[in-house]
C-alpha cells in the first residue's frame, strides 16, 4: 500500500523533478516489481519526515515482519531511556576473610555483574591491585559468581547451529571479551600453516588458558586454497577440533568461538593472571555465590553506555544486546532475566506510543525468527527518539554510510558507495538467514531529513536484499 501519492512525497522532501519522471514512491514501487532476487519475498517498507513524523510512505508498513539485527534500535534506545548514558557495569574481587603476612585466610569472589567489554587487561589491573595489597597467597577457593543475572545461558529461540558461534555466544554475568570488538563469552582460535607438509598446523587459543583443549586432525599441504577446513566446539564441551587442510603459503586464520560456560573463562584465567603476579591459590577453582557479607578489595567498572552502544550499534554485537535487556530486568525489576527485561523493553515503547501488542519480542539482539516488529513501528521509534536527551549517544552509535573507517561505518562499510556525498545516511543493518533489514535517518541531497525502515524477509539470498535496500536508500537520498 502506498499512503501518500508521489507528489505530496515529492513535496514532503523537497524533491525536484519533471512532470514526466517517476515520483520518488513510484521508483521505490518499480524496485519491488522488477528486482529477479525479491520474487515471492517480502517487503515493509516506512519513511516519515523525521521533523513532523508524518508517514509519507510505506509499502506493507504495518505488517510485522522478521527485523533480524534492527531489533538492536529498540534494545538500545530503551537501555538508554532506562538505564542513562552514564550506566556502568562493575566486576568485584571481594572475599569473605582477612589478610595477615600477605595471607588471605578466605575465599576470594569474582562478582560479575554483567560487564559484557570485560578484558584480560582488566583483569590482569585487578590483580595488581591485590599484590599492591600485600596479598601473596590465598588460603581457600576462587569463586566465580554469575548471580547478578539468572542462569539461563541461551535466548529461548537461538538455533543449535549457532550455540558454538561468537554471534550465539552464552550470556552470563561474568564473562571475558578476547578483544576490543568485545565479543564476550567468546574466544580467538589462530591457525597458521606448519613449515612442514603434512604436519598439523600451529594453533593458539586468545586469551591463553587452560580452559579450553584442542584436537588438531588438521595438516599442512601444498595446496593454493584451504580444504575442508573447519574450526569448532563440541557441543557441551570446550573442545576445540580442527580439521581439513591448511595451504603451507596460506596466511593466518583466525575464527572467534564461543566457550561453554563463560563464567568458569573467567575464573580460569584469573587464577593464571594471579600465578603470573606470584600470588598462590591454596583451593579449587569454581562457580558459587559471594555471602552476602564480604569485603570488596577492588573493583573495575566498565566504560558507560553511550561508549558501550557503539561497538553494540555499529558492529551488531549479539552479545550486548541480551546483556542489557538482563541489565534492564535486574535494575528494573530485581531479576536479570530475559522475561523481566522484554517487560522493561514493552512498557517504556508504549511510552513512545508504539504498540507492543503488535509485536513479538523474544530477545535483545534479532537472533531470533520469532521476533516480529513492523516497518511503521520501527520508523515510529526512530522519529520518538529524536526528542530526548541522550539521542546524539543514539545516533552516535549508528552506522555510517560511505566512510572508510570500520570504526565509523561499521556494518555499512562498502555499502551504499553511490550515495552522493551531499546525502548522509546513518542506519543499522540487519542481517537473519532469508531476512535483511536497514533502518535509520537520512539526510537528503538538498538537505532536508527523513526517517526509514526496509524489512525484507523470505529472501532466497539475504545479500541479494541489502543491494535492493542500497537502491531504495540511493532513491530516498535524492
Amino acid at each position: 500500500m502506498v499512503v501518500s501519492s508521489g507528489s505530496e512525497f515529492t513535496h514532503s522532501v523537497g524533491y525536484a523533478q519533471h512532470h514526466n519522471e517517476l515520483t520518488v514512491s513510484q521508483q521505490i514501487e518499480q524496485l519491488l516489481e522488477t528486482e529477479s532476487a525479491f520474487t515471492g519475498a517480502i517487503a515493509g517498507i516506512s519513511v516519515r519526515s523525521s521533523s513532523t513524523g508524518e508517514l509519507i510512505y510505506h509499502h506493507n508498513g504495518d505488517i510485522r515482519l522478521r527485523p533480524a539485527s534492527n531489533l538492536k534500535l529498540v534494545t538500545a534506545a530503551v537501555a538508554l531511556s532506562t538505564l542513562g548514558e552514564q550506566h556502568q557495569f562493575n566486576t568485584e574481587l571481594a572475599t569473605n576473610g582477612n589478610v595477615n603476612s600477605g595471607v588471605l585466610d578466605g575465599n576470594l569472589y569474582v562478582v560479575g555483574k554483567g560487564d559484557p567489554t570485560l578484558l584480560i587487561s582488566d583483569l590482569e589491573k585487578m590483580i595488581k591491585e591485590l599484590k599492591n595489597q600485600g596479598i601473596t597467597k590465598i588460603q581457600g577457593d576462587l569463586i566465580g559468581d554469575d548471580s547478578w543475572f539468572d542462569d539461563v545461558r541461551l535466548s529461548k529461540d537461538l538455533p543449535w547451529s549457532d550455540e558454538t558461534t561468537y554471534y550465539g555466544a552464552q550470556i552470563s554475568a561474568l564473562t571475558l571479551s578476547p578483544d576490543e570488538d568485545y565479543d564476550s563469552g567468546t574466544v580467538i582460535v589462530e591457525i597458521k600453516p606448519s613449515e612442514k607438509i603434512g604436519e598439523p598446523p600451529t594453533v593458539n587459543i586468545l586469551p591463553k588458558n587452560t580452559y579450553l583443549t584442542i584436537e588438531n586432525k588438521a595438516k599442512t599441504t601444498k595446496s593454493d586454497q584451504p580444504k575442508n577446513l573447519e574450526i569448532f566446539r563440541k557441543h557441551g564441551e570446550n573442545t576445540i577440533v580442527i580439521t581439513g587442510e591448511i595451504p603451507q603459503n596460506g596466511v593466518r586464520l583466525k575464527k572467534w568461538i564461543s566457550v561453554w560456560e563463560p563464567t568458569l573463562l573467567v575464573t580460569h584465567m584469573v587464577k593464571e593472571v594471579l600465578n603470573k603476579n606470584g600470588i598462590t591459590l591454596t583451593g579449587n577453582v569454581k562457580a558459587g555465590k559471594t555471602p552476602e557479607q564480604v569485603t570488596v578489595l577492588t573493583t573495575h567498572s566498565s566504560m558507560v553506555l553511550s561508549q558501550l552502544l557503539i561497538p553494540f550499534l555499529k558492529l551488531s554485537n549479539n552479545g550486548h544486546g541480551e546483556v542489557l535487556v538482563k541489565e534492564m530486568g535486574r535494575v528494573v525489576k530485581d531479576e536479570g532475566s530475559w522475561e523481566k527485561g522484554l517487560e522493561v523493553v514493552e512498557q517504556q515503547l508504549a511510552r513512545w506510543e508504539l504498540n507492543p501488542s503488535a509485536m513479538v519480542l523474544r530477545d535483545g539482539s534479532g537472533i531470533s525468527h520469532v521476533n516480529l516488529i513492523s516497518a511503521n513501528e520501527l520508523s515510529k521509534l526512530l522519529y520518538h527518539v529524536q526528542d530526548e536527551e541522550w539521542y546524539d549517544s543514539f545516533l552516535n552509535a549508528l552506522p555510517i554510510a560511505s566512510s572508510s573507517d570500520r570504526l565509523l561505518a561499521g556494518t555499512l562499510i562498502h555499502r551504499l558507495d553511490n550515495i552522493s556525498d551531499k546525502a548522509l545516511v546513518r542506519a543499522k543493518t540487519g542481517t537473519l538467514t532469508t531476512v535483511s533489514s536497514l533502518s535509520g535517518y537520512i539526510h537528503t541531497e538538498n538537505g532536508d531529513s527523513v526517517v526509514f525502515s526496509i524489512l525484507l524477509n523470505n529472501l532466497i539470498d539475504e545479500d541479494e536484499g541489502k543491494k535492493l535496500e542500497d537502491k531504495i536508500v540511493e532513491v530516498l537520498t535524492k
